[in-house]
């Protein structure tokens, strides 16, 4: 694959840079830190939805667009596949594609002393959940960050809570019974997992709020996870504050391509009966 992309590039003149992939955690070579900071016009991904969400928070807070090539197996984010890739390519060169704009979200851990010790963005979720063996936690939940009037949602008892983007909607979330939203609209999901009440269930709310989620059990810590990749522990005394982020990513899409066309093809959403016109 990668010898037909560059037999595209080098027809077309593209200076490409190469990075095979890394490992969770290990730091981008001087070369790739040099590139992007020189500037990139697109990044392309070879894989699934994890290289994708790997690759995007890259770029995210840079603008640059990316295009994925799907090489998993649900592929929602990517754009193309294999058998795609000369004529996809080509369009591109020739100007036709869109710019598809989703939101990310920004997660701050706030540690006991009050700062902040850690900085995540998300272009699907943040969940927090207990480490280690099944059990379930105990949560609070908050409407308002630092230096807010906090108010709570809820406090409850459950396996956890996911804060997905309308990206990210399609999901974990989804999994876990929150709604399907489309990816332009301005709000955050917060997703409970198995909550041990019949009282609370998915909310959607404003893009404009902060969210606060404070631990209540004094035993054992809690894990945060970004995009179902990245993440670190908390515990009791500590907080994690989301809001929406700044930085957007720039998906690149092909005439089309819609939310809905995606839908169907990959979630068989709305699939009609067989034999129904």
């Amino acid at each position: 694959m990668v010898d037909r992309l560059k037999a595209v590039f080098d027809k077309h003149g593209v200076e490409v840079v190469f990075r095979e992939r890394l490992m969770p955690g290990e730091a981008l070579e001087l070369e790739i830190e040099g590139t992007l900071e020189d500037g990139v016009d697109l990044l392309i991904t070879l894989g699934g939805d994890g290289t994708f969400l790997w690759g995007a928070r890259l770029v995210a807070e840079r603008g640059v667009p990316v295009l994925g090539i799907n090489m998993g197996h649900m592929g929602f984010l990517t754009s193309i596949t294999l058998n795609e890739i000369e004529e996809a390519m080509e369009r591109l060169f020739q100007g036709e594609y869109v710019l598809d704009t989703r939101s990310t979200l920004d997660a701050r851990v706030i540690g006991e002393d009050g700062f902040e010790r850690d900085r995540y963005l998300a272009l699907n979720d943040f969940v927090i959940h207990k480490g280690g063996m099944a059990r379930v936690t105990r949560l609070d939940l908050l409407v308002g960050g630092d230096g807010d009037h906090l108010e709570e949602i809820s406090r409850f008892t459950g396996d956890g809570l996911i804060l997905s983007t309308p990206t990210g909607s399609t999901a974990y979330s989804l999994s876990a019974g929150g709604p399907i939203v489309a990816p332009d609209m301005a709000c955050i999901i917060v997703t409970p997992i198995c909550p041990h009440t019949l009282a609370v269930r998915p909310l959607v709310i404003s893009s404009r709020e902060t969210l606060t989620v404070r631990p209540l059990d004094r035993a054992g810590t809690l894990v945060l996870t970004v995009d179902g990749q990245t993440g670190t522990h908390f515990s009791m005394g500590e907080s994690v504050v989301v809001r929406q982020a700044e930085a957007k990513v720039n998906l690149v899409r092909f005439p089309g391509q819609t939310f809905f066309s995606t839908l169907r093809q990959k979630l068989n959403w709305a699939i009609r009966p067989h034999g129904e016109k």
